[in-house]
C-alpha cells in the first residue's frame, strides 16, 4: 500500500456525508491494493466524488507513480459491504485533492 508522504488536513466526520451515487478510488495495478490512509492501527479507504479528482490528487501527490495506479468506482450501495469486505476500518473521502483535505468516517457512521 502506498502510504502518503506529507501531513493531511483530517477532521473526523460528526454527521452523514454528502450523498453521491458512486464514488471513485485508486487502486495499484501491481498488488491490487487500494490507495487508503493509515492513523494508530486504522485504515481508511480514500474515496473521491470525481474521477478529475482522484487524477489530480494522484498527479499532485505522487506524479512520479501515477501510472502505477488505475481508476475504479464503486456504487454508494455496495461501499460499506466492500469496506467491511476489504478490510477498511472507514472512508476518508478526499474534499480537495490539492491541500489535501480528507474527512474520515468509521463504518459505523455510513
Amino acid at each position: 500500500m502506498w502510504q502518503y508522504p506529507v501531513a493531511v488536513s483530517m477532521r473526523l466526520w460528526n454527521q452523514s456525508p454528502v450523498s453521491f451515487d458512486s464514488y471513485y478510488l485508486l487502486r495499484a495495478k501491481q498488488d491490487g491494493r487500494h490507495l487508503a490512509a493509515r492513523d494508530d492501527g486504522n485504515t481508511y479507504l480514500l474515496l473521491f466524488t470525481a474521477d478529475y479528482d482522484a487524477l489530480s490528487y494522484l498527479n499532485t501527490h505522487a506524479g512520479e507513480v501515477s501510472d502505477r495506479f488505475a481508476l475504479e468506482t464503486v456504487s454508494a450501495s455496495q461501499l460499506k459491504a466492500a469496506l467491511s469486505r476489504w478490510g477498511f476500518t472507514g472512508i476518508g473521502l478526499v474534499r480537495d485533492p490539492l491541500i489535501p483535505r480528507i474527512d474520515f468516517m468509521g463504518q459505523a457512521d455510513l
